[in-house]
Formats: C-alpha cells, structure tokens, sequence
C-alpha cells in the first residue's frame, strides 16, 4: 500500500508539455576477482529492494497527495455551495470527485515519448494514412465543463509509420488534460510530426462544448471545428482539399 503519511500536496504544472520520465531500475554489473585463478568475472546484482520500495511509494504518495488536496478542495466547495457534508449522500462525495478529477487529468501525468517508444515503424509507404472518429472527452480549462467530439488524424509517411492505435492514444494523453480545442489540435499535429517527421500532418476536431449547452447561450446544437495542417497539407491546397474529403466520407 502507498504511505500516506505525506500531506504536503503535490501539484502537477499544467503548462508542463512532457512530463519527466521515470527512472527505469535496471540491473548492475560489478567486478569481482575469483582469489584462486585472479580471473575477473562479471555479476549481474539486482537493485535492493529498499530502494525499489522507496520509488514505489514516492511514486504512489504523489498520487495520494494529489487526490488528498482535490478531496478537501470539492468538500470547500460543496460547503461553499450550502451542503451539509455529513448527510449520507455527500459523505464519500469529495473522495470520488478527486478521483473522477484525478482520471479526467490523467494526461498530466503521462507521457508522449513512452507512450510510442515501441510502435513507430520505418515502412516504404507514401500514401495518405487516415483515422476517422476518435472519440474524445476533455474539459475546458475556462469553466471545467465537459467537451465531446471526434478527431479525424491524417499524415502522410516519410519512410516511417506509427501504429494506428497511438494515435488515438496521443488524442487521449492531450485532451485527458485542461484544454482549448484549438490548442489540442496542434498538439496533436505536433506530437505527430516530432514523432515520425512525416511529410504532412492534418488533424481536424469537431466537438460540442457543455459551456455553451448548459450555461451561457445554450445553443444546444452547437458544433465546433477546429484544424491544424503541417507540411504539405499546409502548403498544397489540393492535398489540404483531398484529406478534408476523405475524413468527412
């Protein structure tokens, strides 16, 4: 189980694009010298189980702070809102808000790089690579409500392939953090690029904002479309126009 003996709450900086990799624990070679021969061999050591432990539960005490300051945090507001914290219905209330919370920021604690280590393949294949209709949650970082769509994600190749379903988990890393529509499809595109450096990369997102249906104007039919075109997408109108067509079929 993780110590949770640690109050002082961690917070992850939301403007952090790539968050740090952890620290792979791997095994060490020491020398050791055989007294009758002075024959030098090698032997594989483990690392110690202490220090195993105590990356474990940093690791986990982060995770509990986080959720430890969110839980007081929605029991302030709840208080704030004139509840009474102790009814039955409320008791267990900020502990699965925090954790609700925890899940939709998931992205902040996940990385990019380790994500695709394993899946990015070189491959002689120069025609257009499309995924239609990935299903995205996300909350809006200026009222923490709820946006809902779909991003279609096309690229072609340079002598390189990611496997299909990293794309949609790009999609899940970025939009499982406080966002902007905008900014979500050229992070999309970019981490794209930086990956495989295709020729060209155009991501196109259509979703319905919950600030706009259930608060302000209310216009519940409201759609928004955002994209973002790179490489030859961007610079050659007929092959912009030809992957518009194909994510809309």
């Amino acid at each position: 189980m993780c110590d949770s003996r640690i109050t002082t709450p961690f917070v992850p900086d939301p403007n952090m694009e790539l968050e740090q990799k952890l620290k792979k624990l791997t095994t060490t070679s020491v020398v050791t010298m055989n007294s009758n021969d002075n024959v030098s061999e090698l032997k594989e050591t483990e690392p110690e189980k202490e220090t195993e432990r105590e990356q474990y539960n940093t690791n986990c005490s982060k995770e509990e702070q986080i959720k430890g300051a969110l839980q007081e945090n929605y029991k302030g507001i709840l208080k704030g809102l004139g509840e009474d914290t102790s009814r039955q219905g409320l008791l267990r209330t900020p502990e699965r808000a925090a954790k609700a919370m925890m899940f939709f920021t998931k992205g902040y604690r996940e990385n990019i790089k380790d994500a695709l280590n394993d899946a990015i393949f070189d491959e002689d294949h120069d025609d257009m690579v499309i995924v239609k209709d990935i299903e995205m949650f996300s909350l809006c970082e200026h009222h923490l409500v709820p946006f809902i769509g779909k991003v279609s994600i096309g690229y072609l190749p340079n002598k390189r392939v990611l496997g299909l379903s990293k794309l949609a988990r790009i999609v899940e890393i970025y939009s499982r953090r406080l966002q902007v529509q905008e900014r979500l499809t050229k992070q999309i595109a970019v981490a794209i690029t930086e990956a495989i450096q295709p020729s060209g990369v155009g991501v196109v997102i259509e979703a319905t904002h919950m600030c706009m249906v259930m608060r302000g104007v209310q216009k519940l039919n409201s759609k928004t479309v955002t994209s973002t075109m790179l490489g030859v997408f961007r610079e050659d109108p007929k092959t912009r126009v030809s992957l518009i067509r194909r994510t809309q079929l």
